[in-house]
């Protein structure tokens, strides 16, 4: 019903900078919220940004507040994640979600994944 597909993803110094993109077809008309979560080797999947699709609010882990922009362009169904000032604590395997209800950073709440897009920061 909704496809997901995450790019942008690769290897990058610590302070550096990628921006992940995360392509959205099929029925996505009835969408409310996207969002991007990220999972580490051995780690639970975490909540890492959210953004309303047509009132465009957003929703930060603390983690990346300041470092981390969320945005959404609606003519081409299209979210990204500007990541800045990276940090090797910031790699993991970074996934693309959307749902029908309202953002949130629970994991339940969202209806739909993408296949991740692996980031990774060195030291």
């Amino acid at each position: 019903q909704v496809r997901l597909v995450e790019s942008g993803g690769g290897l990058v110094q610590a302070g550096g900078s990628l921006r992940l993109s995360c392509a959205a077809s099929g029925r996505t008309f009835s969408r409310n919220s996207m969002a991007w979560f990220r999972q580490a080797p051995g780690k639970e999947r975490e909540f890492v940004a959210a953004i309303h699709w047509r009132g465009g609010d957003t929703l930060y882990a603390d983690s990346v507040k300041g470092r981390f922009t969320i945005s959404r362009d609606p003519a081409n169904n299209t979210m990204y994640l500007q990541m800045n000032s990276l940090k090797p604590e910031d790699t993991a395997v970074y996934y693309c979600a959307a749902s029908y209800a309202g953002f949130s950073v629970a994991r339940a709440a969202y209806d739909y994944w993408g296949q991740g897009a692996q980031v990774t920061v060195s030291s």
